[in-house]
């Protein structure tokens, strides 16, 4: 027998790291060549890296959330024949599990924990490893996973004995409880001490820095406008009653992105992108729009390309198969980049107002807010109208505030007469 020692590949040009999200295997598991190990995320692209040989897992080299550099040591496989290692170490026990944390995980707020080291000792048993359980004045310590099947489960993980590393509640410590005929969480009023930690990790943790760098660099400003879309309902009802079954419906979007569509002809300095490490504005012919979408895994913003060449039947079925993708994690990397001006809908849960962020290194993006039946004084009656507010953010370095304003209330005449959608003028 040997070891064969897997290391964290090159996977892009330009990348020197990758983020753990995902970890297919666990100590102990028997895996086949091309089985997949581990997913990885780079500034690019999620990738998932296959095993290279067969063989048993004897090491995993991080956790979930860890960075590691390229070529980094990731996994230790026991393997058939020599290996590529001159010593095989013994069988040992991962210092952590693929979804729980490391004991240095519980460091105090503002201290930076440090990389479990790999395992030296041999294995514990469950009974010399048992420690008990927060009830005694601590937080239940517990991986993401099992705090999300104790809710579900609805049992208390202050009343379940903790089987793991520094006490940690296990799967198997849930599946003991219930055994032991352990109820659910107590009712009514109780004194509750639980914290929960949730890592920042994966999406969400290039979520967090893309919109700090955002905020910390761009200086925002946003401009709030009200558009009357009574015109415009009226329109989208009856196009949806005539459609073919062939064709999607047509929601508030491809209107939107056809007004932007026509209104950039005129302020093309929205359509842009600003290097500002260069100090180069880059102002683009093609209008690429990010389309903000919330998914399962958090925000994501697929890119609907050269919407100027789209009509609005071809622009909603492009919509809808963007969001489809990216809510079910199929979005390719190329459809997630490259975007020259951004809208951000919430839908019915837009509320009155909102100040969207600019998604850099654009200098523009668009907030939609929620349609609401308002009395309108016109021409000595109340008369009842949509109105949907429009909530812009600009990037001040580049666009001035008159301009933005012009810009907004050309999007405004455009979305309150929709007959100019399909005129040029």
């Amino acid at each position: 027998m040997g070891e064969f020692v897997i290391k964290l590949p090159d996977v892009g040009e330009g990348i020197a790291e990758a983020e753990i999200v995902e970890w297919n295997v666990k100590v102990g598991d028997l895996v086949n060549e091309d089985d997949p190990l581990v997913s990885v995320m780079t500034d690019k692209a999620t990738v998932e890296l296959p095993s290279p040989v067969a063989g048993k897992v004897l090491w995993l080299g991080a956790t979930v959330g860890d960075v590691l550099a390229i070529g980094s040591d990731l996994v230790r496989l026991e393997i058939e024949g020599e290996g590529n290692v001159t010593s095989v170490a013994p069988a040992v026990e991962s210092p952590v599990g693929p979804e729980e944390f490391s004991p240095a995980d519980e460091s105090e707020p503002g201290t930076e924990p440090e990389k479990a080291a790999p395992p030296k000792s041999v294995p514990r048993s469950r009974s010399s490893a048992a420690a008990p359980s927060s009830l005694q004045g601590g937080k239940p310590i517990a991986a993401p996973s099992v705090r999300g099947r104790a809710r579900t489960l609805g049992v208390d993980l202050r009343y379940v004995h903790g089987s793991g590393p520094a006490g940690r509640i296990t799967h198997e410590d849930l599946d003991d409880f219930a055994a032991r005929g352990g109820g659910p969480a107590p009712h009514g009023l109780y004194t509750d001490h639980s914290v929960e930690e949730i890592r920042v990790i994966g999406l969400r943790r290039r979520i967090a820095k893309k919109m700090q760098d955002a905020k910390r660099r761009i200086p925002h400003f946003s401009y709030v406008e009200e558009v009357d879309v009574s015109e415009l309902e009226t329109l989208r009802a009856q196009l949806n009653g005539l459609r073919r079954e062939d064709q999607p419906r047509l929601t508030l979007l491809p209107f939107l992105v056809r007004a932007l569509v026509k209104a950039l002809r005129d302020y093309p300095m929205m359509n842009a992108r600003y290097d500002d490490d260069a100090e180069i504005i880059y102002r683009y012919g093609g209008v690429h729009v990010g389309i903000a979408a919330q998914t399962p895994h958090g925000l994501m913003v697929p890119v609907l390309r050269h919407a100027e060449s789209i009509d609005l039947w071809n622009c909603a079925l492009e919509i809808q198969r963007l969001a489809e993708a990216a809510r079910a994690g199929r979005a390719k990397a190329e459809e997630l980049k490259g975007s020259t001006i951004s809208i951000s809908s919430l839908g019915p849960l837009g509320g009155i107002v909102s100040t969207p962020v600019i998604n850099a290194p654009e200098v523009a993006i668009i907030g939609v807010n929620k349609i609401a039946v308002r009395p309108v004084y016109d021409h000595g009656a109340w008369l009842p109208r949509k109105i949907m507010n429009l909530s812009s953010s600009f990037d001040h370095r580049v666009i001035d505030g008159a301009h933005a304003a012009e810009f907004v209330q050309r999007l405004k005449a455009l979305l309150e007469h929709p007959a100019l959608l399909n005129m040029d003028l």
